[in-house]
C-alpha cells in the first residue's frame, strides 16, 4: 500500500474507535466521571510515556519542560481537554450521548470562528453561512428543548480552544499530550487518594485499558495527517460524531426527538457549506504552488 492509502486506514480506525467511545465508557458508568476522567489522566500518562520511550522522544520531551511559557500553554490545553473529557464522560453516564456528539459536529465551525477572532483570519461567503446555520441549529435546539445543549457547547469550545492553542504551540504532538496529561496527574492522584475507591479487578482492566482509547487514534492520526490530505481528514473525521450519535440512539436507547432531528439536518447543511470552503480553499492553495512552481 502506499503511505497515503495506509494514512487513510490509520484515519478511518482512529474516527472508529473515537466513535464507539460511549459504549466503552458506558460499562464504566457506574462509576462517577470524576473518577473516571482521573483514572484515564493516569493511565494515559502510562501509556504516552511508554510511546515517548519507544520513539526517541525523550530530548524533545526534557526540551520542553525547559520552556516556562510553552510549558503553560500546554498546561492551559490539557485543562481544555481534560474538561472536554470529563463531560463526555458525563454524557455517557447522563444518556446524553445525543447531545455531547452534537458538539463535535459544531467543533470545525467553532475553530472557524477562533480562527476569525484570534489570527484575524478571513471567511468567505459559504463559511459565514456554515457559521449561521450552527447558531440557527443551537437556538433550534435551545427553544425545542427549553434549554440550551450545554453539553455540545462546552465540548465544542473545549475542543475549539484546544485545537486553537496546538497551532499556537509549536511542539510534537505526542510530547504535547504527554505533557498536557502529566502535568494533570497531581490533579488526578490527589482525587483518587482522596476518594480512596479500590475498583475490582474486571473494572480496574476496563479503567487501564482507557490510556490505550486515548494514545491509540492520537497516534493513528498524527500520522494520517502526515500522509493523507487535510480536506479529506477533515472530512473523515465527521465519522466520529455520526457513530456517537448512531451509539446513543440505537445501541443506547436514548431518546431522539424531531428538534434533534431538525438540528443535526441544519448541522449537515452547515457542514456541506464548511466542506465545499475547505475545498475551494485547498483548490486555490494548491493552483497556487503549482503556479509558483512552474516560474
Amino acid at each position: 500500500m502506499t503511505a497515503s492509502q495506509k494514512g487513510a486506514i490509520c484515519m478511518l480506525v482512529a474516527c472508529l474507535i473515537w466513535g464507539f467511545a460511549p459504549l466503552y465508557y458506558s460499562f464504566l458508568s457506574h462509576l462517577g466521571p470524576e473518577e473516571v476522567l482521573s483514572h484515564r489522566t493516569l493511565w494515559s500518562v502510562v501509556t504516552f510515556t511508554i510511546v515517548v520511550l519507544m520513539t526517541g522522544r525523550q530530548e524533545e520531551t526534557i526540551r520542553v519542560l525547559r520552556l516556562p511559557k510553552t510549558l503553560g500553554l500546554i498546561f492551559v490545553a490539557g485543562v481544555m481537554i481534560g474538561i472536554n473529557w470529563y463531560v463526555f464522560i458525563f454524557s455517557v453516564g447522563a444518556g446524553r450521548v445525543t447531545e455531547s456528539s452534537l458538539g463535535y459536529y459544531i467543533f470545525p465551525l467553532v475553530m472557524v470562528l477562533l480562527g476569525l477572532v484570534v489570527f484575524r483570519e478571513t471567511l468567505s461567503i459559504l463559511q459565514w453561512i456554515s457559521v449561521g446555520l450552527a447558531v440557527v441549529a443551537v437556538l433550534t435546539l435551545t427553544f425545542g428543548l427549553g434549554t440550551p445543549p450545554w453539553l455540545a457547547i462546552i465540548i465544542s469550545i473545549t475542543f475549539g480552544i484546544y485545537g486553537l492553542l496546538k497551532r499556537i504551540i509549536k511542539v510534537d504532538s505526542i510530547v504535547s499530550v504527554t505533557l498536557e496529561v502529566v502535568l494533570l496527574l497531581p490533579m488526578a492522584i490527589g482525587y483518587l487518594c482522596w476518594e480512596g475507591n479500590i475498583p475490582n479487578l474486571p473494572t480496574l482492566l476496563l479503567l487501564m485499558f482507557s490510556g490505550v482509547i486515548t494514545a491509540g487514534p492520537l497516534i493513528l492520526m498524527t500520522y494520517a495527517t502526515q500522509t493523507v490530505r487535510m480536506a479529506t481528514v477533515g472530512l473523515v473525521q465527521y465519522l466520529n460524531p455520526i457513530l456517537q450519535f448512531f451509539c446513543a440512539v440505537v445501541l443506547l436507547n436514548e431518546m431522539l426527538t424531531g428538534w434533534h432531528v431538525i438540528t443535526i439536518a441544519l448541522i449537515w447543511m452547515a457542514l456541506a457549506f464548511y466542506s465545499v470552503a475547505v475545498f475551494r480553499q485547498e483548490r486555490k492553495t494548491r493552483s497556487a504552488s503549482a503556479t509558483v512552481s512552474t516560474t
